[in-house]
């Protein structure tokens, strides 16, 4: 396995395929296939395709089948998890990951499913 190049890092000479950092912790619901979607905010284009996800030196491979783009406001509705995360819950998880991100940036709702049964 390569080492993890850095988030939404794409190096179309050496290696086509999109790459995504993921935290510990949701990586195993990920591999489990729990975690079908993830919400990108300034990490690069994301486009339906190979992706592979890396977390902590491991890897697996998924297919992106449908991204779009919205305010992180409306993005609990489009995932069906509105009443579960509230704005300031949104807000406040992806703040863990991006402190600067506030409820009108446009992120990238990522649907994807697993490619291989394993991570590596």
């Amino acid at each position: 396995m390569r080492p993890a190049r850095g988030r939404g890092y794409r190096d179309m000479m050496n290696d086509p395929v999109q790459t995504l950092d993921v935290v510990p912790r949701l990586f195993p619901a990920i591999l489990r296939g729990e975690k079908t979607r993830t919400i990108r905010w300034r990490e690069g284009l994301i486009r339906p395709g190979p992706l592979r996800f890396v977390s902590a030196g491991a890897s697996v491979m998924a297919e992106v089948t449908q991204v779009t783009d919205m305010p992180l406001r409306a993005a609990a509705a489009f995932v069906g998890m509105a009443a579960e995360w509230p704005d300031a819950v949104m807000l406040g998880g992806m703040r863990e990951h991006y402190p600067a991100i506030t409820l009108d940036d446009v992120v990238q709702v990522v649907a994807f499913r697993l490619t291989e049964p394993e991570a590596s």
